[in-house]
């Protein structure tokens, strides 16, 4: 059988880009741990990887080589990457995982190519509803996106967080700098438009002038293809009169990230779009209270715990954060919430999750056979350029030839 060894049945997994630490590198070789033990063989083919897990990684052009229609692909869809068009094209039975995709607008004056990857990302989702024989989602919201698109099999694969990468001596230059008699609001995660950081630094200015003057706010995250956006949270922070006290980090270390954690009062977060958001899970783990927007799969991932807002407005939250920061008793009550609420996510039998999906997936109806035509994805290219001038241009559209309009993907 190609592709397997010592009659091993391949669970393979093929993804566009293995990263180092990050929740999906993370899950990625969770999720191979898994198999191993289970007994299949799995490979994981990337196109790219970081250079620190790079050995763990197979080209995806050797992918074809490792194929059979009786083996299954654990393939971990992102936007547009010529490794999930390959997945498309083999004859191997198909698991998808939805980590989600965040919508384009968010993305609009600030990183035009960003705003059309991830249109034609979830645009492109759809076209793997009859390829699958199981989609699954990070969290329910994610499985609920699936659902809405039209995957007849769907399911949750639940992240169970490693934390080994807090499990450091924290940095000390980070502790000398912000471990003081000052309250330090933190928010960990990239500098991008869904994650809301204006709404956070109008949090913390209405929070700092009228309860709390000797207060931070500590914003941990790269801005990398995002400096654009960062020069405008700037601004917004000279103009309320906060720059001095709102500090960006960029990208840190395990130690500087675990100090930044372990000098926290309160985390903050004000984002829109989460598929999970794993740093949720770290302040609970490193028993910060968490004051989080109630938005996508947030209120999820907090189980109950912390505190949700319903809406990001600077007098209700900051009298929260007021009201928390001053009150030890309620402090520690949020932490004991969010002690169980954690306790309740690592108990979740993540392998047995794993591979209930596997069998899952194994064990559905073959599928039927899905010729893919040479021009394939050059014709799906061609269907998403004419929806994209329907969308934008509808007199352009409407000019179109009848013909075209009508035949879709097979012109």
């Amino acid at each position: 059988m190609p592709g397997a060894r010592r009659g091993r049945r391949a669970v393979h997994q093929v993804l566009a880009t293995l990263g180092y630490g990050d929740a999906i590198g993370n899950d990625v070789l969770g999720i191979q741990r898994v198999l191993l033990d289970a007994g299949y063989h799995s490979d994981i083919f990337v196109e790219t990887a970081d250079a620190r897990v790079e050995p763990l990684t197979r080209d995806f052009r050797e992918l074809p080589g490792a194929s059979h229609p009786d083996h299954l692909l654990v393939h971990h869809f992102s936007i547009g990457s010529k490794a999930s068009r390959m997945a498309y094209a083999l004859p191997d039975r198909m698991l998808l995982v939805y980590h989600n995709i965040t919508p384009p607008e968010y993305f609009v004056a600030v990183h035009k190519r960003l705003v059309r990857y991830c249109y034609h990302g979830r645009r492109e989702l759809g076209a793997y509803v009859d390829r699958c024989d199981l989609a699954v989602g990070a969290s329910e919201f994610s499985r609920q996106e699936l659902e809405e698109l039209g995957f007849p099999r769907t399911g949750v694969l639940p992240v169970v967080p490693d934390f080994s990468h807090l499990d450091v001596r924290p940095d000390d230059a980070v502790a000398r700098q912000f471990d003081d008699a000052w309250t330090n609001l933190l928010f960990v995660g990239r500098i991008v438009p869904n994650k809301r950081i204006e709404n956070l630094i109008r949090i913390f200015a209405r929070y700092q002038k009228r309860f709390n003057h000797r207060s931070r706010l500590l914003i941990v995250g790269s801005s990398r293809e995002f400096e654009r956006y960062q020069t405008m949270l700037y601004v917004l922070a000279a103009e309320l009169g906060v720059s001095r006290h709102v500090h960006f980090t960029g990208h840190v270390t395990n130690e500087e990230l675990t100090a930044y954690y372990d000098v926290a009062d309160v985390f903050l977060c004000a984002s829109e779009h989460e598929g999970f958001c794993v740093p949720i899970v770290e302040a609970f783990h490193k028993r910060i209270p968490v004051l989080a927007l109630e938005r996508t799969a947030v209120p999820s991932t907090m189980d109950g715990a912390g505190v949700l807002f319903d809406r990001p407005d600077p007098g209700e939250v900051a009298m929260l954060l007021a009201t928390v920061v001053s009150d030890p008793r309620l402090q520690e009550a949020l932490l004991a919430g969010q002690d169980a609420a954690l306790d309740r996510m690592v108990a979740r039998d993540f392998a047995g999750s794993v591979r209930s999906a596997v069998e899952r997936a194994l064990a559905s109806p073959r599928l039927p056979a899905w010729p893919v035509r040479p021009d394939f994805w050059k014709q799906f290219e061609a269907t998403e350029r004419i929806e994209e001038l329907r969308l934008r241009r509808p007199a352009l559209y409407r000019a179109l030839p009848t013909a075209t309009r009508a035949s879709g993907m097979s012109a």
